[in-house]
């Protein structure tokens, strides 16, 4: 099992690369059946999505070569962590253009969600929620929320311990949701 942890946020001196490493090692010494992998959208640089249709609709697509590894990266992976930062209210524009770009890899897989700003970042998580259910993805409940204000301090990203079993709950579903969906998708295959 190959669970990938997006880093939501390209901009220039984002948390979002320490909160990603740190859900990493929970999620390393959490357990040792599932490989845990950091994908960057730094990464994986896409133009602004303007195709004529969406890529669940055609594989013709203007920027398919820019957009042919992202793709793969994310068909590869059996379920998803994406860190989301809130940037006005919701996901970061790198985050949902990069979600864009894809459709069919995404389709009935798990995923969790861990998120950070002022609030937490809540609102961000709830809009990530809608768009992931477009996707068919099963995005599980517990949803580490991490505060500007509590978990970041002059020193940096510092969580408490409230947080990592927050993500250890996180990961204790997910690690149930990613194989069921993969049995659908197993299914799913055996039908076309």
């Amino acid at each position: 099992m190959k669970i990938g942890i997006i880093l939501g946020s390209i901009r220039e001196g984002r948390n979002n690369e320490s909160v990603a490493k740190w859900v990493k090692k929970v999620a390393d010494s959490y357990t040792t059946e599932v490989d845990f992998e950091l994908v960057d959208l730094k990464d994986y640089p896409l133009p602004l999505f303007d195709e004529a249709s969406s890529p669940a609709y055609t594989s013709d697509l203007k920027a398919k070569d820019q957009q042919a590894p992202w793709a793969a990266k994310m068909d590869e992976l059996d379920g998803y962590i994406f860190i989301t930062p809130e940037y006005n209210h919701g996901i970061s524009s790198a985050l949902k253009n990069a979600l864009d770009y894809v459709y069919h890899e995404l389709t009935d897989k798990a995923a969790g969600i861990v998120s950070y700003g002022s609030s937490g970042g809540v609102r961000a998580a709830e809009q990530l929620r809608t768009v992931l259910s477009e996707f068919q993805v099963a995005h599980v409940r517990t949803h580490p929320a991490l505060s500007l204000f509590h978990d970041f301090n002059q020193d940096g990203f510092n969580p408490g311990q409230a947080q990592k079993d927050a993500v250890e709950t996180m990961l204790y579903q997910l690690s149930y949701w990613a194989p069921a969906m993969n049995d659908v998708r197993e299914k799913k295959a055996q039908e076309a």
